[in-house]
């Protein structure tokens, strides 16, 4: 089982940009929330067994920590 955080940008014509930070050039879409999620699961599953058939090995984000800030500049 791996774990990946995924990052969803609201694009300014509709639909979200997925991005997959642990696998460099994993990028997706979706119309909205649910599909960008389902298509980074198939996006993320896909990356997955072209890393294995290459022999690769496989990073998550298993032990990655993720914070979220917000600064109020004055």
């Amino acid at each position: 089982m791996y774990t990946y955080k995924i990052h969803l940008h609201k694009e300014a014509e509709g639909g979200y940009t997925v991005s997959v930070p642990a696998l460099p050039g994993c990028i997706t879409y979706g119309e909205d929330v649910d599909e960008a999620i389902s298509m980074a699961k198939e996006a993320i599953e896909l990356y997955i067994e072209e890393l294995q058939a290459r022999g690769e090995s496989v990073p998550d984000d298993r032990n990655t920590l993720e914070y979220s800030l917000n600064l109020e500049m004055a």
